[in-house]
């Protein structure tokens, strides 16, 4: 397939703002060449990018959303993910790992199949991974999830998958309390990241499954049992595992302020992970969508299926972001760090994306100190 070719400017540094060094933000400049960080102004090929009064932070990695502008995943459309890579690199997610839905094998080898194919034109993000978010999740908490194709952890479906995507599949969801959990997480615990959700798990179930090889918590308190002082469920058990993120969907509609606050203070910035689970809708207007099979109703900021249980976002990772820090009160270097470095690190691409980092890929974003509004991307070193 041929693009329109699009030729953004080659950036050689980012010069006179706050740049986001994984912990704070120092007033540095951003030397760029070849598509990567380096580490000083006599190796950068380009123009110079004047950044005062911006930050600049990393571009954002999100590992779970389905789709925007009227593409999913889950199509396997190629064409769809050219669009996707589009619209996320518009809003400053260069690298993304969307995630499938609860449908056939069928329906998922050729969602595999067509991302192993996705090659990234200038002006779309590279698709880092794949996240399974189905099918081997609990019967009993679907959420928006196809209940028709629900099944247990199945070790040869996986690896069948995994091949055919090329190896992109970096997480997958399971529901531990199901038949086949364990012999999954310990057949495949060293090769993909294996997350709980969509789980009726207790706190000892859930701690088992950390125990055993499970490191990651998917949309933390949707789709799971809630905290009760006396059935604390799987939060308090994953929080209290250092080697275990739990990603938040921050959008201000899935977790009241305090909640994701909450998440944040029991996990720590290291450990928490933004996403925006978004949904083909994103970047289109309020309407009926499809969601793995089923009709999506988006009204503003909500998407509901029909029996009104929410159902993924229409907010992508730098609206997640803004609502983070402007309506959430969580600090600007969490948020950043939530939804860069630790995302990319989650899923084993940390030494390429999700930093500034002398070396990293040359992915930056520009947000007005005074808004956070987007005011410019670079992608793999050049300006769009």
């Amino acid at each position: 397939m041929t693009h329109s070719a699009q030729n953004p400017a080659a950036v050689g540094s980012i010069c006179g703002g706050d740049m986001f060094n994984g912990t704070d933000f120092v007033t540095c400049d951003v030397f760029m060449a070849d598509g990567r960080i380096v580490e000083s102004a006599s190796q950068s090929e380009g123009q110079r990018i004047d950044a005062t009064g911006c930050y600049v932070i990393p571009g954002l990695v999100d590992i779970h959303f389905h789709g925007s502008v009227g593409a999913d995943i889950s199509d396997g459309d190629l064409e769809g993910l050219h669009r996707m890579g589009a619209y996320e690199a518009s809003r400053g997610i260069t690298a993304m790992c969307p995630a499938t839905m609860t449908l056939s094998e069928e329906q998922l080898s050729a969602a595999a199949t067509t991302a192993a194919e996705y090659v990234p034109s200038a002006v779309e993000a590279d698709l880092v991974g794949i996240n399974m978010e189905g099918p081997f999740i609990s019967p009993s908490k679907v959420g928006a999830q196809n209940p028709e194709f629900v099944r247990n952890p199945e070790v040869e479906e996986f690896n069948r998958l995994q091949k055919l995507s090329g190896g992109l599949f970096k997480l997958v969801d399971i529901a531990p309390e199901e038949p086949g959990a364990d012999a999954f997480i310990d057949a495949l615990k060293d090769d993909v990241r294996i997350s709980l959700a969509h789980s009726c798990a207790d706190y000892d179930t859930a701690s088992h499954a950390f125990a055993h090889g499970v490191k990651h918590l998917t949309h933390l308190y949707n789709a799971m049992d809630p905290m009760h002082h006396r059935k604390p469920g799987p939060i308090p058990a994953a929080a209290e595992r250092e080697d275990v993120t739990a990603e938040i969907i921050a959008d201000g509609v899935h977790i009241h302020p305090s909640m994701v606050r909450l998440a944040f203070n029991m996990f720590g910035d290291d450990r928490m992970i933004l996403v925006s689970d978004t949904l083909r809708a994103a970047g289109l207007e309020d309407g009926v969508y499809d969601l793995g099979g089923q009709d999506v109703t988006v009204k503003g900021p909500v998407a509901t299926i029909e029996n009104g249980a929410l159902a993924g976002s229409v907010s992508d990772l730098m609206r997640c972001l803004y609502v983070a820090v402007h309506d959430m009160d969580i600090p600007l270097e969490s948020a950043v760090k939530a939804a860069s470095k630790n995302p990319a690190r989650a899923i084993g691409v940390g030494d390429e994306f999700g930093s500034l980092e002398p070396g990293h890929v040359a992915d930056a974003v520009l947000l007005d100190k005074e808004t956070l509004e987007v005011r410019g991307v670079v992608l793999r070193g050049n300006l769009l």
